[in-house]
């Protein structure tokens, strides 16, 4: 007899733009909500039953309205309102987790001077929030996704394995690029989220642009160490670097030699590194 064992449900890609409004000077946060419920829902899967579904369009209707009432600066508080408004407010719901996406509008800068109010968009990298609630409380996690990074150098591979099937030459001096993703989960509430998740990007990027990387491997593992040690408030963090390989173009058939400055960008196939990586 088939047993339902693990379901949830709600509404993903929910887009609000809130315009915060310091007199002239205005902030734009402009953001994408996913909202899932689990809990007592079994019978709607397996009886027709709707009597305990929270309507996903009311879902919408929630976030839109809470918007307006307590979206500012920081986006986890927001998440974490969203999550407790919606176990209180149905005892079907045991857990909601509630994950927010912003799209970054930067000030445009005139004649030297930052814009009260007018922007452009950053850039596709996507910083996100996520809030896990229960009757028993809440975790929260934060991270960034498909920040596009390379360094043009300081990067190498060799003393690899090899067999009949490697082609790929050792390297003592490589283009190292990624669509780099992470999530940190904070194990005690930071002062400032904004300035925790800041100081915590900050602190990777400078491992990855200024210390030699042997390997993809090597630098994940780096950037992990230095979101440790620089924020005391998260307890794990969760990497991922693919590769976006750029492959040096044989010029020889030309007459010329490529100095390993002429390069290949290519999308498909590419490696994917990952690690997972908590205090002791």
């Amino acid at each position: 007899m088939p047993k339902l064992s693990e379901q949830r449900y709600g509404k993903e890609h929910v887009r609000v733009l809130k315009i915060l409004r310091d007199g002239p000077v205005h902030t734009i946060r402009e953001i994408e909500v996913s909202a899932l419920l689990a809990g007592d829902f079994e019978s709607s899967y397996t009886a027709g039953d709707n009597s305990k579904v929270v309507l996903t369009d009311t879902i919408k209707n929630t976030i839109n309205a809470l918007t307006k009432e307590h979206l500012g600066e920081e986006v986890e508080p927001f998440a974490l309102v969203l999550g407790r408004h919606f176990v209180a407010s149905y005892e079907q719901v045991k857990r909601a987790t509630i994950e927010i996406k912003e799209r970054r509008w930067n000030r445009i800068d005139i004649d030297g001077q930052p814009h009260p109010h007018t922007f452009e968009a950053g850039s596709g990298a996507r910083k996100f929030s996520r809030a896990i609630c229960t009757a028993d409380g809440c975790e929260v996690h934060g991270g960034i996704r498909d920040l596009v990074i390379l360094k043009s150098t300081g990067s190498g591979f060799e003393n690899y394995p090899k067999c009949k099937y490697t082609t790929l030459p050792e390297t003592p001096d490589r283009i190292l690029s990624t669509s780099f993703s992470g999530t940190w989960h904070f194990s005690d509430i930071p002062a400032s989220y904004a300035r925790a998740n800041d100081a915590i990007l900050s602190a990777m990027l400078k491992v990855f642009a200024e210390d030699f990387s042997p390997s993809a491997q090597t630098t994940v593992f780096q950037m992990a160490e230095a979101a440790l040690a620089t924020c005391t408030e998260i307890s794990r963090i969760d990497l991922s670097m693919p590769n976006k390989h750029y492959i040096p173009i044989n010029l020889a058939p030309f007459g010329l030699e490529n100095k390993n400055d002429v390069f290949l960008p290519t999308d498909e196939p590419f490696g994917v590194i990952e690690a997972s990586v908590t205090r002791e």
